[in-house]
């Protein structure tokens, strides 16, 4: 089941809500699970070997400075953690994984979600301001002119050396913005960054699907609400 996480708050939350800060892959593009799963199939790279070592490198229980950890603070760049990731991965038939490339080949299938940008058009339009806080994985995946047409705030962790659930994270992105947690929604597919955020006092929306996270938007903003949605695809 589809569950968005509303904010409770006292009082009219529409009223307070001045910013919407959006997380980047798989919020504003098409999911990345997606692009993972195509690239494991055509690459034959055994599925065990690649989640073991997402699990190892980015649970909940992973130690910090993994090497996820590292690539998102800036610490190792793309090629680096291709070698590290190399290292812990086989084909199918156990042979080798080749570390030229690899996060390319990882994210190959990742595109802007046509629906997402509309509503980061339609929250701006409405007078609110819009911001993008995301995790790097080294400088590739982001469509830059995209992002710079829709945001004037933007904090990318390998370029200030902080990283989302750190409660830093979201302090530059508010400080940017020139608002309080109070006054701005927080919008991420990933459960310990929403609840990061919203240990600091931000409201927040747990991205699943763009037609829910609109849903859950125009909750707090009334003026999503009169907009014509983007039909679902």
């Amino acid at each position: 089941m589809e569950i968005h996480q509303v904010p409770s708050t006292s009082g009219p939350v529409h009223d307070q809500v001045r910013g919407v800060v959006f997380d980047y892959g798989g919020v504003l593009t098409t999911p990345v699970g997606e692009s993972i799963r195509a690239w494991i199939a055509r690459d034959a790279i055994d599925p065990q070997s690649f989640s073991r070592t997402i699990k190892s490198w980015l649970s909940r229980d992973a130690p910090r400075g993994t090497p996820i950890h590292r690539l998102e603070l800036g610490e190792i760049d793309g090629e680096t953690f291709n070698g590290l990731l190399a290292e812990r991965l086989v084909h199918e038939d156990g042979s080798s994984v080749a570390a030229e490339g690899l996060l390319e080949k990882v994210f190959s299938g990742v595109r802007p979600d046509p629906e997402m940008i509309a509503l980061v058009e339609q929250v701006s339009g409405s007078g609110v301001q819009v911001a993008l806080l995301s995790n790097s994985w080294g400088n590739g995946g982001y469509h830059w002119e995209l992002v710079d047409r829709l945001f004037a705030h933007v904090v990318i962790s390998g370029r200030v050396g902080v990283r989302k659930p750190e409660p830093e994270a979201y302090g530059l992105i508010l400080d940017s913005m020139g608002l309080a947690p109070s006054e701005v929604v927080f919008v991420d597919d990933a459960e310990p960054n929403v609840e990061g955020a919203r240990r600091v006092g931000m409201h927040t929306v747990h991205h699943l699907t763009a037609v829910g996270t609109r849903a859950a938007l125009g909750a707090l903003i009334p003026a999503l609400s009169t907009s014509t949605p983007q039909e679902s695809r």
